[in-house]
């Protein structure tokens, strides 16, 4: 298997979205925001959507999308005078409703787009391994560097700012990580399952975990192997590979609350 390029390339940028999905995702998961990875996918489908009406790059023109995405949500939620699933329904189906209108517009309901939805790891390029690198690695290091002042701001938003804790920049560093992640990890596992990535592993991290360090070290971790996992048994068994691993991140799930609950009642 490893023989082959395409499967080099796939499993490089796949272990640093298996890392920085849940990573990003364990914020969003303490903060009670689940959804906010799958919103965002929305907005950026009609990023996508935008590359391919205005002949540019379709993940640039998403990533853009996404960030903006996740800024809106996250003023509407502060300072909009809207509750957090309000502010993610507007930013929801808005960006799902303009991704149809601009597909329609650009005429590319084509097996192009259908990559972007559903992942297609199998076509990632060099250039997109650099980018993904870039981009994942850089996020992975603002993560350990903000890391104390992150948890607060989403345990206790009240109590950081009395403790001096930029609140307002850390909730919004949050949402521009979530975006990154979305427009790096539509290849992996695509548009309509990225919020999966992002949340499954947490959820199994946490049926087990000791400590958040540890919640959010084991959500990488199942994260990891979700995706290399993933990959192994969609090439072998010739299956879609962004099904492949959210399918084995939701059995790790419930293989977690098993064991969970079979510890807690012993």
């Amino acid at each position: 298997m490893l023989h082959l390029e395409f499967m080099r390339i796939a499993f490089a940028v796949g272990a640093v979205v298996g890392v920085l999905a849940p990573a990003v995702g364990f914020f969003l998961v303490e903060r009670r925001q689940s959804l906010v990875g799958d919103g965002l996918g929305h907005v950026a489908f009609a990023g996508v959507a935008a590359g391919y009406l205005l002949d540019i790059s379709p993940v640039l023109t998403a990533l853009a999308f996404a960030v903006v995405g996740a800024l809106a949500i996250e003023w509407l939620r502060t300072r909009g005078g809207t509750a957090g699933d309000q502010a993610l329904a507007l930013v929801f189906y808005t960006g799902i409703a303009l991704g149809i209108v601009l597909v329609s517009a650009a005429d590319r309901l084509d097996v192009g787009l259908f990559q972007f939805l559903f992942g297609s790891i199998l076509t990632v390029t060099w250039s997109d391994l650099w980018v993904v690198l870039a981009l994942g690695l850089g996020s992975l290091a603002a993560i350990a560097i903000l890391y104390r002042g992150l948890v607060g701001a989403v345990l206790d938003e009240e109590g950081s700012r009395v403790a001096g804790v930029r609140v307002g920049l850390m909730n919004t560093t949050v949402a521009v990580l979530a975006a990154l992640t979305v427009g790096i990890s539509m290849r992996i596992v695509g548009i309509l399952l990225i919020a999966a990535l992002m949340v499954l592993p947490v959820i199994a991290a946490q049926r087990v975990a000791w400590s958040l360090r540890s919640t959010l070290g084991l959500a990488m971790g199942f994260g990891l192997v979700s995706v290399l996992a993933g990959l192994t048994l969609s090439y072998y068994g010739d299956l879609p590979p962004g099904g492949t691993i959210v399918l084995l991140a939701a059995g790790g799930s419930v293989a977690a609350l098993l064991v969970g609950s079979v510890a807690r009642g012993g």
